[in-house]
């Protein structure tokens, strides 16, 4: 008996314990439970402690609340041109109604696909390739405006469509690498091309500049240049004037300048001046004076008179010559050494009487001064 009633007590316990087990639900954040009963939709439990008739009230699966994303594999889809491409969506949706979405459609997840499905396949149609690959935002809206029309009913809002890849065939990923490889080479040779220009304009630029600022140079240098010239002339001309020069300093320095025309390695033939003469003569006459003036005829180198030997005697004869001052000597020299360097034909001469007794001055040469050229000296006469 006492057995039992201890059996009795426990099955009552255990009744209670799957009662109050059954009359509570507990229901996380963010989710939601419909509940039935009999059968019929009775009410949506909130998140928190829930209490409904045990054994009369069904309580269905957990519906998230949350945003929830969904990827679709890639959808074929034929573009306006006619061709296959393989576009990948991800969809990102909330539940906004557990009860719609529970007792409205057997499947939602599964209907948001096919219905993604279908409005690609109509957006895609109305562009050509080159469209679909620039114009995903155009689609992402015009994919997200529809579904979430379609899902409203559903209790779900569709927040947010994106497409994740477009695939076009092979064959037009290969001629899209082509054009694209093309329009690239384009861009660099026009590119290079530009540099190239830019280049050359540069460097003309420089280069035109440099021949400005050279000729620039060479004007001042030349400007400079005339007018030292101009001075170092002015300078020459006032000098000469102020010191008054007599014809005879004039015509020995007109002289002077005829061994630096001769000196010229190239010159083989050059052409002596009708003033040389005339020059000559003063030279002479200012050293000898007007008595010692040469006969028509004479060569240039006998103007001046014999020349003397070292113990006053001719040279040839022997017989006594007058004194010969110095300056008449280097008188007498420097004609010499002009008539040599330009080569004046001198006329022949009456010979000499000779001694018929060797004189010992004849012997000795007789020496004169250098020149005005550098040459040698000459005797005072020369035998015929």
């Amino acid at each position: 008996m006492f057995i039992a009633e201890i059996v009795i007590v426990a099955v009552i316990v255990i009744a209670v314990l799957l009662t109050v087990v059954r009359s509570v639900r507990i229901v996380p954040q963010a989710r939601a439970r419909n509940v039935e009963r009999f059968g019929r939709y009775r009410k949506t439990l909130e998140p928190g402690l829930n209490f409904i008739v045990p054994f009369v009230d069904r309580v269905k699966p957990l519906i998230d609340l949350r945003e929830q994303v969904v990827s679709f594999m890639g959808q074929p889809v034929i573009t306006e041109d006619n061709l296959v491409v393989q576009i990948d969506t991800v969809l990102f949706f909330q539940v906004t109604d557990p009860r719609a979405a529970d007792y409205e459609i057997v499947n939602y997840i599964q209907a948001i696909e096919q219905l993604t499905a279908t409005m690609l396949r109509s957006v895609i149609g109305s562009m050509d390739l080159e469209q679909t690959l620039t114009s995903r935002d155009k689609i992402n809206t015009l994919l997200r405006g529809v579904l979430d029309d379609a899902s409203g009913k559903w209790g779900i809002r569709v927040t947010r469509v994106e497409i994740k890849a477009i695939d076009p065939p092979k064959s037009v990923k290969d001629a899209m690498e082509k054009q694209m490889r093309a329009e690239r080479e384009k861009r660099a040779t026009i590119l290079t091309a530009e540099g190239f220009r830019q280049s050359q304009i540069l460097t003309a630029e420089g280069e035109k500049q440099s021949a400005i600022l050279r000729a620039e140079g060479d004007r001042q240098a030349a400007i400079l240049r005339a007018q030292g010239q101009a001075e170092a002339i002015t300078e020459v001309f006032s000098s000469i004037h102020r010191n008054d020069p007599d014809p005879k300093l004039l015509a020995y320095q007109y002289l002077q300048t005829l061994p630096q025309i001769a000196a010229g390695p190239g010159n083989t033939f050059w052409v002596i001046p009708g003033e040389v003469t005339t020059a000559l003569k003063a030279v002479t006459a200012a050293f000898t004076g007007p008595s010692q003036d040469a006969a028509p005829g004479d060569t240039v180198a006998n103007t001046a008179g014999p020349v003397a030997g070292q113990n006053g005697q001719d040279a040839l004869t022997g017989e006594a010559t007058p004194a010969v001052s110095p300056g008449q000597a280097a008188a007498a020299a420097l004609a010499a050494g002009i008539a040599t360097a330009i080569e004046v034909p001198a006329q022949p001469t009456p010979a000499q009487p000779v001694a018929e007794q060797p004189d010992p001055a004849l012997d000795t040469p007789a020496t004169t001064p250098p020149s005005a050229n550098g040459s040698g000296g000459q005797t005072g006469s020369q035998s015929g």
